[in-house]
């Protein structure tokens, strides 16, 4: 953990080393409880920090370091009652530090008509570009792990090109309404109807950028839902080989994963046993569901070269399929993470879904 702290990687890498590194010497244990109670714990003093900071930078920077810290006490899912109060913890925290964004963050609520036991609704965060008349919208999410509060580097770079912004949590983690069925996909229609319907925003087709596990929805909504779509980027999500047994067997104790990443996709499809984890994944096989040789709306196909937890082989199966495709590896594990990496996908989002007027 120290050693991610120092390279600043997943998860490590919402905070300062020093602050993370603070927390990781009064660390008891990594059960739930001690986990838990030592990151919250740090968490609470940075938001009294922030409660009585009257400068509003330094205030939003209190914020969002409680939000660093609140995550870390969730991750990498709210499986203990301990943890599932830490995540309450970071949305509080995020929404506190994102009124004092330039541009704000707004929460927004829309309708969802879900299945029974499904929730009734969607949440995302919204914001708008500053001196565009109607910009237009990408919208993105994580994967099993990163949720819409982490979406906060791709937002900044994309509001910097003139482009709207909507972070929202992918199925089966965080607010959303649903599990990672096979059909899940339907709780991102209704945001799509929502900027579409907004008369100050070009959003009848937007961006998508689906990261980790969230590229999967990325690559299935280009392909369900085309003309919708302006242009869908897959930054290391699977299609149908990361969803085989030999896969999953084989991908269970990553390198590149820091903990229980089997019970954190379990939660995400909603079920509780190893044989209930293989048939979920089964069913999500877009090779399956026959809509590889669909046309779909424009995409690109971002990873890294040594990634164990998603195969790159199915970027070669997506490429070997229907439309065709963009594709950018970089050198790495999961994700290729590099310093070149988001701002290569920002270039290629704007350049699908254009620029808005000026104001």
């Amino acid at each position: 953990m120290l050693d991610r702290t120092g390279k600043a990687i997943h998860p490590m890498n919402n905070l300062a080393a020093d602050d993370t590194a603070a927390v990781l010497t009064t660390l008891q244990g990594l059960d739930p409880v001690n986990w838990a109670a030592a990151w919250r714990d740090a968490g609470e003093k940075a938001w009294q920090r922030a409660e009585t900071e009257s400068d509003p930078a330094l205030r939003r920077k209190e914020y969002l370091r409680a939000h660093g810290f609140f995550f870390l006490g969730r991750f990498p899912c709210p499986n203990h009652p301990d943890k599932l109060a830490c995540a309450a913890r970071e949305r509080d925290a995020y929404l506190a530090a994102g009124a004092l964004m330039s541009p704000p963050l707004a929460r927004v609520v829309v309708p969802f008509d879900g299945h029974a036991g499904e929730g009734g609704e969607v949440v995302f965060y919204y914001r708008r570009p500053q001196g565009v008349a109607r910009p237009r919208v990408v919208v993105m999410w994580g994967g099993v792990d990163a949720w819409k509060e982490q979406m906060t580097a791709a937002c900044d770079l994309l509001l910097a090109r003139g482009i709207a912004t909507i972070a929202m949590d992918g199925p089966g983690t965080g607010e959303s309404p649903v599990k990672g069925t096979a059909d899940a996909e339907r709780q991102f229609l209704p945001v799509f109807d929502w900027a579409a319907a907004q008369p100050d925003l070009d959003g009848a087709k937007v961006g998508l950028l689906g990261r980790s596990f969230g590229g999967y929805w990325a690559t299935k909504l280009a392909h369900v839902v085309p003309d919708r779509v302006a242009g869908a980027v897959n930054w290391g999500g699977g299609a149908h080989f990361m969803f085989q047994r030999e896969w999953i067997e084989r991908s269970r104790h990553p390198d590149s994963y820091l903990m229980e990443l089997v019970e954190t996709r379990m939660r995400m499809l909603g079920v509780d046993s190893w044989e209930g984890y293989i048939q979920g994944f089964a069913q999500l096989s877009l090779l399956e569901q026959g809509l590889l040789d669909r046309p779909s709306a424009p995409l690109l196909l971002v990873n890294g070269r040594g990634d164990s937890q998603c195969p790159v082989a199915d970027i070669d199966l997506l490429v070997g399929h229907g439309s065709p495709k963009a594709v950018r590896m970089f050198p790495g594990g999961h994700m290729g993470i590099t310093p070149q990496t988001l701002p290569t996908i920002v270039d290629w989002l704007v350049g699908a879904v254009g620029a808005g007027a000026s104001a």
